[in-house]
């Protein structure tokens, strides 16, 4: 009987157990994904309007098929409207995103492909250039797709965002997650890392069949990376394990984003985003990323004492 017991209690331990790291490592994902290759923690910037595309360069026909329906996927999801403009006299394109398949020597072997986001303040797209490499081209697509829409980081785990990923033939459950969040009413472009976590967790938790079990995780999820964000601040702690792991992080992106997150802590704590509610603690951070000349953290020091 003794053994039956243990027997039972372990058949139900480890699927929680399962459920747990799998969670975990999707909150991890979406945490990442927050982050900029330099080092640097940014904040959501996204389209306010639709998307005109031109797809144009090297064998660009043997690979607009390809692209589009990559582009689709993720418009799809951000529910965001798709032109394709490419087949236009060109004074009737006024395309705002630019595709270019380039010769297979024209980029770095350590990147393929490359997206650029142009952005007045960092809150709306106003328009993005695409280079994919000739050979590159088709395993690039989605990857790139998801950067258009914003979404900036490399994350680990089930995503084609990350580096580790394979051949993809389709967006992943993880990324049509940060693209609904991404667009959601409830996320507005300009957020900080610690404002737009809740809401990617949210769209996270609605796929679980354990919604309450998702909810316990989260809040440690939420504990442990405020935690570790403070350390970072302070200059003690580091940058996600894969961000450093791209090779492209500088020293001069991680003391930016020490600052950055010092400012972004005093922000999640003033608000109650992520971290609890404490005014004290947000005038620390605050005044702490104000004397790193952090402007957003002066204006908003300013705000607190009104």
């Amino acid at each position: 009987m003794r053994r039956s017991c243990w027997g039972l209690l372990l058949g139900l331990l480890l699927p929680l157990g399962a459920f747990a790291d799998e969670f975990d490592q999707g909150m991890g994902s979406l945490w990442e994904v927050l982050w900029h290759q330099s080092g640097t923690p940014t904040r959501i910037v996204r389209w306010e309007n639709d998307v005109r595309v031109r797809i144009h360069g090297v064998n660009a026909a043997a690979y607009k098929a390809r692209t589009m329906e990559a582009l689709h996927a993720v418009t799809d999801q951000a529910r965001v409207r798709l032109v394709d403009v490419s087949e236009l006299p060109a004074a009737e394109q006024q395309a705002n995103l630019n595709i270019e398949v380039v010769p297979d020597t024209a980029l770095q072997d350590n990147q393929p492909c490359v997206t650029l986001l142009n952005f007045k303040t960092e809150t709306r797209i106003e328009s993005a250039t695409v280079q994919m490499r000739n050979k590159d081209a088709w395993r690039c697509a989605y990857h790139e797709a998801m950067h258009v829409m914003g979404v900036r980081g490399h994350p680990s785990g089930l995503t084609v965002l990350s580096y580790s990923a394979g051949r993809m033939d389709g967006l992943l459950a993880l990324d049509k997650v940060m693209l609904r969040a991404w667009y959601s009413p409830r996320m507005r472009p300009g957020m900080t890392p610690f404002e737009a976590l809740p809401v990617l967790a949210d769209e996270l938790i609605a796929t679980q069949a354990n919604k309450a079990l998702a909810l316990k995780a989260r809040d440690r999820f939420f504990t442990t990376t405020v935690a570790q964000m403070q350390a970072y601040a302070n200059g003690q702690g580091d940058v996600p394990a894969v961000v450093k792991r791209s090779g492209k992080s500088t020293a001069d992106g991680i003391h930016f984003g020490r600052s950055e997150m010092s400012y972004f802590l005093g922000v999640a704590y003033l608000q109650g985003a992520t971290a609890p509610r404490d005014t004290m603690l947000a005038v620390r951070w605050l005044e702490r990323a104000s004397a790193m000349g952090n402007r957003g953290a002066q204006a908003q020091l300013g705000a607190v004492g009104q």
